[in-house]
């Protein structure tokens, strides 16, 4: 068996990625010293340089460091090696809410409103320290081991300039944009937050977007003439506050407080006081202040002879707790942003498969090792989509295919990888069909 390539930053011992954007990736990680569990979003700096970043990243660290609060990812420190900048995060582990849904269909309307109350009280804690968020969407939003919602991705928040009432910056996704955003007029950033957490209450409720439409001219007219409907399940308190959110003008919306003192809202709520905690930017000042020098020592050793292994930690992280059945079942699987599949064919034949498959319906390739890139432009024409595959050894002759959106929508993601495996399932391992040795499994979980 190949040996496992060993990687550390810091103290931090890095596995595999579990996450991939435009920009960065983020990794779990465990701190050596405490066995901590951690992300670690990992920035490169000739990206953060050639894009002209260094100012959007020393906001985006310095918010999270500055709305510290029960329901908001936690981030613990900031490193840099020579070519990399580090983010550590705190790890979830539940996922995304927006799987959740996706996987249930919708969900029970007193599970939403717990979800809800959290988010709100997140989000009122953000705006009292001056911050507006910007891209709230359930692909934001995680749930910890408890259940528990905690807000992420600050990459678009805002601090308005002192003396400046109004944002005037387009961003976020189109279907959970306040009308005024898209205008272009200028825009009080407190009401559209509170418009993007009403869309996120009707998408849980529903289990299917207020506002959705192929192409974004329809989208727009229909976000900005407010234009929905409730479905019959919905209970006439649910119904009224979302009425009441989800109001195309601004200045008549209702506010946070507003949202706090309604009925519907109110039915079990315990609200959270978050610890009042002194802050310092002395490590971002230090890391991004002078880009070239502060580093941490960055260790790696890469086999490129074949897959690498994974070891003990990525397998309980993948696994959620010993249980296996999310690498057997795709079933259950494919709801998931980060999706994967077990095969007992040699890597390289899974690679060619997978390349085979990928341009038969149509997407670029770019292969390196046991990992590949598939691109096309999105269905919807308004950007890349774009999935990563790496190849990684769980067991003698038994590998994992672990498959994430690098960048496009989440919904054709899902729809995409479901057709992808159906035309994979020559090359697909279960075990049932195998009648494997049950040693195979416990090789996996050690």
């Amino acid at each position: 068996m190949m040996e496992k390539s060993t990687r550390k930053v810091g103290k931090y011992e890095v596995g595999q990625t579990v996450g991939q954007g435009t920009f960065a990736k983020v990794k779990f990680a465990q701190n050596s010293i405490t066995r901590e569990s951690v992300a670690l979003k990992v920035l490169p700096k000739t990206t953060i340089l050639k894009h002209r970043m260094v100012d959007q990243i020393k906001r985006e660290i310095s918010i999270m460091k500055i709305v510290r609060h029960p329901n908001i990812v936690r981030l613990h420190e900031v490193l840099a090696s020579r070519t990399k900048i580090y983010i550590i995060l705190e790890f979830i582990s539940g996922g995304e809410l927006f799987d959740k849904i996706v996987h249930c269909g919708r969900l029970p309307e007193n599970e939403c409103r717990r979800y809800f109350q959290q988010l709100i009280d997140a989000v009122a804690h953000c705006h009292n320290k001056g911050v507006y968020h910007r891209d709230l969407k359930p692909e934001n939003l995680l749930l910890d081991s408890r259940g528990n919602l905690k807000v992420s991705d600050f990459g678009l928040s805002a601090l308005p300039q002192q003396g400046v009432g109004l944002l005037h910056t387009t961003c976020g996704t189109p279907n959970y944009v306040a009308p005024e955003v898209l205008s272009n007029q200028g825009y009080d950033g407190a009401a559209a937050d509170v418009w993007s957490c009403g869309v996120v209450l009707f998408f849980m409720m529903a289990g299917h977007l207020p506002f959705y439409e192929i192409d974004l001219p329809t989208l727009y007219r229909k976000i900005s003439a407010g234009q929905f409907s409730c479905p019959f399940w919905f209970s006439t308190g649910a119904k009224s506050l979302i009425q009441k959110i989800l109001n195309p003008n601004p200045k008549t919306r209702i506010q946070i407080d507003g949202i706090k003192k309604d009925p519907w809202f109110q039915k079990y709520y315990v609200p959270v006081r978050p610890r009042e905690e002194e802050v310092s930017l002395d490590d971002v000042r230090a890391v991004l202040g002078d880009i070239e020098d502060q580093y941490v020592p960055e260790q790696s050793a890469v086999n490129t002879d074949g897959p690498l292994m994974m070891n003990a930690f990525e397998m309980i992280n993948l696994s959620q707790g010993l249980n296996l059945s999310a690498l057997f079942d795709r079933q259950q699987d494919y709801v998931k942003r980060q999706t994967r599949f077990v095969s007992r064919k040699p890597p390289r034949a899974i690679i060619s498969s997978v390349e085979a498959v990928a341009e038969s319906m149509g997407l670029k390739v770019h292969t390196r090792n046991y990992k590949t890139r598939l691109e096309r432009i999105s269905a919807n024409q308004v950007g890349q989509f774009a999935v990563v595959l790496e190849v990684f050894e769980v067991a003698p002759s038994l590998f994992m295919a672990d498959v994430r959106k690098a960048s496009g929508d989440t919904i054709e993601y899902h729809k995409f990888y479901k057709n992808f495996c159906a035309k994979l399932e020559n090359i697909i391992w279960k075990p049932a069909e195998d009648c494997a040795d049950p040693s195979v499994l416990r090789t996996m979980t050690c």
